[in-house]
């Protein structure tokens, strides 16, 4: 019997905004948050949130999320009705809990999100979280860059809705093709060294020991039945060519 794989709930994942200054960045995280399959986006104590400008960043593509946003006075009133609460933070240092990366996070929000409902939250852009709000936080999570650790609020939304939603998606199944079998292998390679040898391409009275080499080649590169064939069809031709030009009176073909 084989197991479902189990993937991160998006429907119990929600994008909270504390104190964001811009309405723009409001409307860019709403874009984010439907793009990525997250349909809760929180605002808590926003600065200004002017509908108008949300809207215009948002566009119409996501004028569903932001019509279902929660707008909030108090932080601790937004995050109250979660069970575990993810902050965002690009300062890590020995007095902070373990700081994850957005990808190893996504990993782990897997079981939890199973039947808890997880608020990611993100800070002010002008300084981010705060000791005083990070104190709500069950783990943070950083997003790792090169010198400068600043990012916009709608691309470090953006990162991190990312990562939650490939975690929420099957891993693709790797395609195999159906491979040639040994039969069907045993005749090419018999096939071939007939026709290398009838080119002097290989010694006759060691066949064996020359086609080693074209065996590993061929099974490094795992052939499919029609690739066989092809090649079945290409010994047939050189066949033909061969006893042709000896049936007409050409010379042997010799070794260079």
């Amino acid at each position: 019997m084989k197991t479902e794989e189990v993937r991160i709930r998006l429907s119990n994942i929600a994008l909270v905004l504390h104190k964001p200054h811009f309405p723009e960045n409001i409307g860019a995280a709403a874009r984010a948050a439907k793009n990525m399959g997250i349909r809760r986006l929180v605002v808590s104590d926003p600065y200004k949130c002017d509908l108008t400008r949300i809207l215009r960043m948002a566009t119409h593509v996501a004028e569903d999320v932001v019509a279902d946003m929660e707008v909030v006075d108090d932080l601790e009133d937004a995050l109250a009705p979660f069970q575990y609460i993810v902050g965002t933070t690009a300062r890590t240092g020995s007095h902070r809990q373990t700081v994850r990366s957005p990808r190893r996070l996504a990993r782990d929000l897997i079981p939890i999100s199973q039947n808890n409902r997880v608020a990611i939250l993100f800070g002010p852009e002008d300084r981010g979280l705060a000791a005083r709000e990070l104190k709500y936080c069950d783990a943070l999570v950083t997003i790792p860059t090169a010198d400068f650790k600043s990012l916009n609020l709608a691309q470090a939304v953006m990162v991190l809705a990312y990562e939650i939603f490939l975690a929420s998606t099957p891993e693709p199944r790797p395609f195999t093709p159906r491979l040639a079998t040994s039969r069907e292998l045993e005749g090419m390679y018999e096939h071939l060294a007939q026709i290398l040898t009838r080119i002097n391409f290989i010694n006759p009275e060691n066949p064996d020991y020359w086609m080693m080499s074209v065996r590993r080649f061929c099974s490094r590169i795992g052939l499919r039945a029609r690739e066989v064939k092809l090649i079945r069809g290409v010994c047939r031709q050189l066949d033909w060519y061969i006893s042709k030009q000896q049936a007409g009176g050409g010379d042997p073909i010799k070794s260079p």
